[in-house]
């Protein structure tokens, strides 16, 4: 074999070579953990549209204010619902979450559609129930002012699933003339609307 067949082994890199090298190898990972960390931000946040509170104004079919109600998403799901009460008629009254977000006095609250149902049936007393939007009876005193404080774990300040308050056509807090009986369907026989507020981002 010829010495010029022989292939010298290539030199291993000095010191200086490796040092020039760090800063670039350095920037490259920090640029990995960053998008790495970015993904994960993504991954573990809330569905588009959450929100962590709401403020909701709640008007009669004069269209005076009647109220205002807060609404607070709940670490573990569900939400929170802080209302004070002002001029309602003194008695016990329907307190429910409506399916749609429009709370047009002209047809009597109707825009608001039926209870926020999902695929259960009306009522605390009927198998299969209550609705998402099925709530306790308030029981307004002859002042007519009340504060309110309900916590609903079968609904969410979210855009998906059948208790969604925040999904397309968003949601309503509506209260009735009468007493909700908790079993007759689909509504608990509670009567007329008598006061709406919509649940929308935009409230």
């Amino acid at each position: 074999m010829r010495t010029s067949d022989i292939t010298a082994p290539s030199p291993s890199p000095t010191r200086s070579s490796l040092e020039r090298l760090l800063p670039s190898a350095r920037a490259t990972a920090c640029r990995r953990v960053a998008a790495l960390a970015l993904a994960a931000a993504f991954a573990v946040g809330g569905p588009v549209g959450a929100a962590d509170h709401l403020t909701l104004e709640l008007k009669g079919a004069d269209g005076a204010v009647v109220g205002h109600a807060t609404l607070t998403a709940l670490p573990d799901g569900g939400v929170h619902l802080d209302a004070q009460l002002d001029g309602i008629a003194p008695g016990t009254h329907g307190f429910h979450i409506h399916e749609t977000g429009s709370c047009d006095a002209s047809t009597g609250f109707k825009s608001a559609g039926g209870h926020l149902a999902g695929d259960r049936k009306h009522g605390f007393l009927v198998e299969g129930g209550p609705h998402p939007g099925d709530m306790p009876n308030i029981h307004v005193p002859a002042s007519g002012s009340l504060r309110v404080e309900v916590v609903n774990t079968r609904v969410a300040l979210g855009t998906d699933g059948d208790g969604a308050l925040l999904d397309a056509d968003g949601a309503a807090l509506l209260i009735h003339a009468g007493a909700d009986d908790y079993t007759s369907q689909s509504a608990g026989d509670a009567g007329e609307r008598i006061a709406c507020a919509e649940i929308r981002t935009e409230s």
